[in-house]
C-alpha cells in the first residue's frame, strides 16, 4: 500500500533505496500519507511514539547504537520544534538523525490556518543539509535531487538533516503500487588525505618526554587492542580517559577528578604540565582537566577524531580527520622511541591518591556519593549503562569502570532533558540488558519517555532522587538566599512510585545503606516479568559536603 500523493512516494522509496530501516512515527493527520506508507512496509521497522521530543530521543538512542541513520517523522506545526533538543544532542554527538516533518504548501503559511509555523530553515542552525521538498509536479526530479543529497549526507557526515515535505489534501488515500520512481545516487564520500606536512610535524613532536592522551566519548571497542598496547606501553605517554571512552585499562588514569584534585592541593601543576596534547574521541565530562590545559596548555595539541576536532584548549596545532587506528597505523613506525619517567612518575602519584580514596570512602554515612559507590561495585559484566547529565555522569567520574561494560551519555549538549527516552531507544536495538542511572530531576523532566510500547521486560532505572537539583549545592552560589531552593535547587517531594504503577514498572524503593544493597541485588539478580526501577532516597543537605570532604581528604 502507497500514499496517492506522489511526494510521498518519493520519500518512501528514497528511505528504502538508502537502506534506513527504524522510522519512529508521531502520530498526526498532515504526516498521515508517511505513516500510511512506512507502516504499510514490512522493509521498515516502525515505533509510534506520541510526544514528540520522546520520540527524538528514542531515535537518537536507536542512531546512537546501529551507528546509522534513524528516521523521525511528525506532523505540521509545533510538533516539529519539539524534535530540537534530540537534533542539538545528534549535531553535537554526531549521531545521524533524520526528522521528515510533514508541512502544508506554502500557499496555506500565514493565512489563518491551523498548526501552520515557518518550518523551512527552522533546525538550519544544528543540521546538516536542509531538504525543502516541493509537493508541484513539475518538480518530482529537483525533490529527487535533496532526498539523495539530504539522506547520504546524514550518512557520510554522521549528522542530523531535516526534510520538510508539504502535503496538501486528501492525505489518506492509497494505490497499490508507487506511481513514480527513485533514482538512488549511490553515496561517493571524498576522503579528504591526511596533511603530510602536520604528520611531519606530530612526528617530530613526539621526542617530547611528556605526553598526555586525553581521550573522550569513544564507541565500545573503538580502538584495536595493539593500539591499546601501544599506548600502555609508551613510558612518555600518559592517558586520562573517562566511563564514556569505554576504554579501561589499568595503566591509565581513569578518575581525572580525583588524579588533579591532588596535583591542585600540592601545586604540582607546572609538572604535570604536557609537552604535547593528543585528544581521541568527542566529549569531555571532566572541568578540572579543561581548567588544568587552559591555565597550562601543550605545546602543541593534535586532534584525532573522524569528525570533530575542538580547540578546547585555545591551543590547536592540527585536527587529523581519521580514527585512531588509521592515524597509528600510518605515523607509528615513524615514531622515535623515548626515554621517559613521564607515565611512571604520575602513574605511582595516581596510586598513592587512590589510597586515600579509599579511606575516606569506607567511612562516610549514606549520601549520593555512598549511594553511587555501592551502584557501581555491583553493577555486573557485561551491561550496557545510559547515565543522565548534571551530578550523575559526575559522579561516575568519581569510581572505577569495569571492562566489559558499555557507558553512554547525552555529552553532545549535556542537558538533562532525554536521558530515559535515549535509554529506552537504545536499549531496544542493543543485547545488552540496560541501565539508565539518572538524577530525579532529569528522571521527572522526561517521565514521558515512560510512555512507551518498546521497552524491554530486562531495562532497569536507578534514580538517585535528593529531592531536587543537588548540583547546585555543590556549585559556588550562595545556598542562604531566599530563592535558592524554589529557584535554584528546585526542591520537591515528589517519588516515581506512582508512575511506576501507570507505567508497569516493578518499584523498588531504598532510603538507606543497607536497603540499597538489598535492593540492588533484588535488580540485578531476579528476573521480572517487567521493567524495574530503583528510587534510592537520599539526605539533600548533606550530600554536598560529603563531596567536598572527599576532594579535602585527598590532599
Amino acid at each position: 500500500m502507497f500514499p496517492e500523493i506522489p511526494l510521498a512516494q518519493q520519500i518512501l522509496l528514497a528511505c528504502e533505496e538508502k537502506n534506513i530501516h527504524h522510522i519512529v512515527l508521531s502520530p498526526g493527520s498532515r504526516n498521515a500519507p508517511l505513516t500510511i506508507g512506512f507502516a504499510s512496509d514490512s522493509f521498515f521497522t516502525t515505533y509510534s511514539i506520541v510526544d514528540e521530543r520522546s520520540a527524538g530521543f528514542f531515535a537518537l538512542g536507536l542512531a546512537q547504537q546501529l551507528k546509522e541513520p534513524v528516521i523521525v517523522v511528525c506532523t505540521s506545526g509545533s510538533a516539529l520544534l519539539n524534535y530540537y533538543p534530540a537534533v542539538s544532542e545528534a549535531y553535537y554527538s554526531n549521531i545521524p538523525l533524520v526528522v521528515i516533518s510533514a508541512d502544508r504548501p506554502a500557499s496555506k503559511i500565514d493565512i489563518g490556518d491551523g498548526q501552520t509555523i515557518h518550518q523551512q530553515h527552522v533546525l538550519a542552525l544544528h543540521t546538516a543539509y536542509n531538504a525543502n521538498l516541493s509537493e508541484g509536479k513539475d518538480d518530482l526530479s529537483y525533490n529527487e535531487y535533496l532526498l539523495n543529497e539530504a539522506l547520504n549526507t546524514a550518512f557520510i557526515k554522521s549528522l542530523p538533516i531535516h526534510i520538510n515535505a508539504p502535503f496538501e489534501e486528501p492525505l489518506y488515500k492509497t494505490i497499490p503500487s508507487p506511481s513514480v520512481t527513485f533514482h538512488n545516487e549511490a553515496i561517493r564520500e571524498q576522503k579528504i588525505p591526511l596533511s603530510s606536512e602536520y604528520i611531519a610535524q606530530f612526528i617530530k613532536d613526539w621526542i617530547f618526554p611528556k605526553k598526555m592522551v586525553l581521550i573522550g566519548v569513544l564507541s565500545p571497542n573503538a580502538i584495536a587492542q595493539s593500539w591499546i598496547d601501544f599506548l600502555k606501553n609508551d613510558p612518555s605517554l600518559l592517558v586520562l580517559t573517562e566511563h564514556t571512552a569505554n576504554l579501561v585499562e589499568s595503566s591509565f588514569i581513569g578518575m581525572i577528578d580525583t588524579f588533579l584534585t591532588t596535583i591542585e592541593k600540592r601545586n604540582l601543576q607546572e609538572l604535570l604540565q604536557p609537552d604535547i596534547l593528543i585528544s581521541i574521541g568527542g566529549m569531555v565530562v571532566s572541568k578540572k582537566i579543561k581548567e588544568f590545559l587552559r591555565k597550562y596548555p601543550p605545546k602543541a595539541h593534535y586532534y584525532i577524531d573522524e569528525h570533530i576536532g575542538y580547540d578546547t584548549f585555545f591551543v590547536l596545532t592540527h585536527h587529523f580527520r581519521t580514527n585512531i587506528n588509521t592515524f597509528l597505523e600510518i605515523v607509528a613506525h615513524n615514531l622515535p622511541s623515548i626515554t621517559s619517567s613521564y607515565k611512571k612518575i604520575w602513574l605511582s602519584f595516581y596510586k598513592g591518591t587512590l589510597e586515600k580514596r579509599t579511606q575516606y570512602l569506607e567511612n562516610i554515612p549514606f549520601s549520593d556519593m555512598d549511594a553511587y559507590r555501592t551502584i557501581f561495585e555491583r553493577i555486573p559484566t557485561p551491561y550496557h549503562i545510559q547515565i543522565s547529565n548534571s551530578a550523575p555522569i559526575r559522579y561516575a567520574q568519581l569510581f572505577n569502570a569495569k571492562a566489559g561494560w558499555q557507558v553512554y551519555c547525552n555529552r553532545g549538549t549535556s542537558g538533562i532533558d532525554g536521558s530515559t527516552s535515549t535509554a529506552i531507544g537504545a536499549s531496544v536495538v542493543n543485547n545488552l540488558p540496560t541501565l539508565l542511572i539518572t538524577g530525579d530531576l532529569s528522571f521527572f523532566y522526561n517521565s514521558n519517555a515512560l510512555w512507551c510500547n518498546y521497552i524491554p521486560k530486562n531495562f532497569k532505572i536507578i534514580i538517585i532522587n535528593n529531592a531536587g537539583g543537588g548540583i547546585f549545592r555543590i556549585l559556588p552560589t550562595d545556598k542562604n538566599t531566599p530563592f535558592f531552593e524554589t529557584f535554584q535547587e528546585t526542591t520537591h517531594s515528589l517519588t516515581a512510585k506512582h508512575l511506576c504503577t501507570m507505567y508497569g514498572f516493578t518499584y523498588f524503593r531504598a532510603k538507606n545503606k543497607e536497603e540499597v544493597v538489598s535492593a540492588l541485588e533484588k535488580l540485578f539478580s531476579e528476573e521480572t516479568k517487567t521493567p524495574t526501577l530503583l528510587e534510592i532516597l537520599t539526605p539533600r543537605e548533606l550530600n554536598d559536603s560529603i563531596l567536598k570532604d572527599y576532594f579535602n581528604a585527598l590532599s
